[in-house]
């Protein structure tokens, strides 16, 4: 019993926590490029249209293994012209999100680009990029939390937020990454 006690009240603190520790958002300014990473397509697609909408950045670079043409389908569905929308479909993980995206960011002749990813996430994309790809200002605009953390304790993006914690301390011994 107190075992269950101790782990609830760690997962509660751990959600509590959550946004001020693992999301970033950046002042938003003019860019040239619009980085989607693949993952929750649907929702980081249509974030990504909006901006794309708005006059945020004249391209978009799809990064991301299993779901790239379907984000890609999508902004296009959301009316983003598909040509100018480039796809990286090889990366499996957030590093190779931006290992992979570097040479295409570099052909663009990217200077300042807005990074699209779920709230979570932002933080470790984000110091991954910059560190990948620092020749580029990166700024960020999350895929908002849409739900409550007690629904989300009860579905996937509830153990997406809890395993946030061990990649961010993953990825700072195996790659190096500072993300605090």
């Amino acid at each position: 019993m107190l075992v269950a006690l101790v782990s609830g009240g760690a997962v509660a603190a751990a959600f509590k926590v959550s946004e001020p520790l693992l999301v970033v958002r950046t002042a938003l300014g003019p860019a040239d490029v619009i980085v989607v990473l693949g993952g929750d397509g649907p929702a980081r697609a249509w974030q990504a249209a909006g901006l794309y909408r708005q006059g945020a950045a004249p391209k978009v670079l799809v990064t991301g293994f299993g779901d790239c043409e379907n984000i890609r389908r999508y902004m296009m569905d959301q009316g983003v012209p598909g040509d100018v929308i480039q796809i990286e479909c090889a990366a499996r993980s957030t590093w190779e999100n931006a290992v992979f995206s570097a040479p295409l960011l570099s052909a663009m002749g990217a200077r300042h680009a807005i990074l699209v990813t779920s709230w979570f996430h932002t933080r470790r994309a984000l110091a991954c990029f910059r560190q990948l790809v620092p020749q580029v200002e990166w700024m960020s605009v999350p895929v908002e939390r849409g739900e409550s953390y007690r629904q989300m304790l009860g579905n996937h993006h509830g153990l997406s937020v809890l395993a946030e914690y061990v990649k961010i301390g993953w990825y700072s011994v195996r790659y190096g990454v500072v993300a605090f």
